[in-house]
């Protein structure tokens, strides 16, 4: 009898066991699926300090941080170098982790296609784009350039210097379109960073650059450097004196997207979280602030949308880039 009430005990014991095993099992799956996030969050910029997708992506955490909405400490690095291979890489390498988070820029997609890096746009998760940049030409204020027509007659005199950021990007790609449709040629000079390259504007190092609203409007509204032109497909809003390539006879335009990425092959609720939140950053007067600030088109897609428009801008750039890259 007592043979049988002790196998009885023990069966019963291993019985909830099995049941509290279940159950712990259930527990922890539930609490991972509710736990993200609960890590620190890695932002990688693949550019310096003081860029167009140094302040964008900086101004997005801002928010996030000061609402509240994202559970956890958040790292910001600049990984510079490579015109964003170095960065990107990085993030290429964390395929899976849901705590790496990027962001776009012309590189993403001129980059891998100079040079075989092991990723492309497609090599991370779409999150959301936050706006679009467009370029202005710009000459020193000082310059006896004046207007776009001085530029193409001085152009055409003699060969001028043009710098821009990075070796093949959209600051190579514009003035090459424009110089191939005024028929003059120059010399493209890429620098690593913006700093830089307005430093050469002012040292009289070259005679042009190329640059976004986002670092250019300061230098424009201070009297250091004069807009000659700019690429969008509308007037820059801050700047309605400026016209457009398109406007002076010249069809030259390629709008830089401005999104959010995270590393490759994370989890579709990882990537749904990240769109849920950077839409309530774009929701914000703050962000509708800074968008009109620093003179980007106020655009918005996320998800598969925004996967489109990137697929779409990759075969832009790749059809630029083996045109004039050559």
């Amino acid at each position: 009898m007592k043979k049988v009430l002790l196998l009885t005990v023990i069966c019963f014991t291993l019985f909830l066991a099995a049941c509290s095993g279940s159950n712990s099992t259930s527990s922890k799956d539930s609490k991972s699926k509710d736990a993200y996030p609960s890590e620190t969050l890695n932002v990688v910029i693949p550019f310096g300090p003081g860029g167009g997708t140094d302040l964008h992506i900086r101004k997005i955490i801002e928010i996030v941080q000061k609402n509240e909405w994202y559970n956890g400490d958040i790292k910001i690095e600049n990984r510079e170098g490579g015109s964003g291979a170095v960065g990107w890489g990085f993030v290429n390498s964390k395929k899976g982790d849901p705590y790496v988070l990027t962001a776009t820029s012309a590189s993403l997609f001129t980059t891998p296609l100079v040079s075989d890096l092991g990723f492309t746009y497609e090599s991370f998760t779409p999150v959301a784009l936050m706006g679009a940049d467009d370029l202005f030409l710009l000459v020193k204020e000082e310059s006896d350039i004046k207007t776009l027509d001085d530029f193409i007659a001085a152009a055409k005199s003699k060969k001028l210097k043009i710098g821009g950021v990075g070796q093949v990007s959209d600051e190579m790609i514009i003035p090459n379109m424009f110089a191939e449709a005024a028929g003059f040629e120059f010399d493209y000079v890429p620098f690593q960073g913006a700093g830089e390259l307005t430093s050469a504007l002012l040292s009289d190092s070259l005679d042009a650059i190329v640059g976004n609203p986002t670092r250019a409007l300061g230098q424009i509204e201070g009297g250091l450097m004069r807009p000659l032109a700019f690429s969008g497909v509308e007037r820059f809003p801050a700047l309605e004196d400026v016209a457009t390539f398109t406007e002076l006879g010249y069809e030259v335009n390629l709008s830089q997207p401005r999104g959010i990425l995270l590393a490759g092959e994370v989890d579709d609720s990882v990537q749904q979280y990240w769109i849920d939140t950077i839409k309530k950053v774009y929701e914000t007067d703050e962000w509708k602030q800074f968008v009109e600030e620093n003179g980007l088109s106020d655009r918005y897609l996320e998800g598969d949308e925004f996967k489109a428009l990137l697929d779409e801008t990759s075969e832009k750039y790749s059809t630029s880039i083996e045109k004039y890259n050559k």
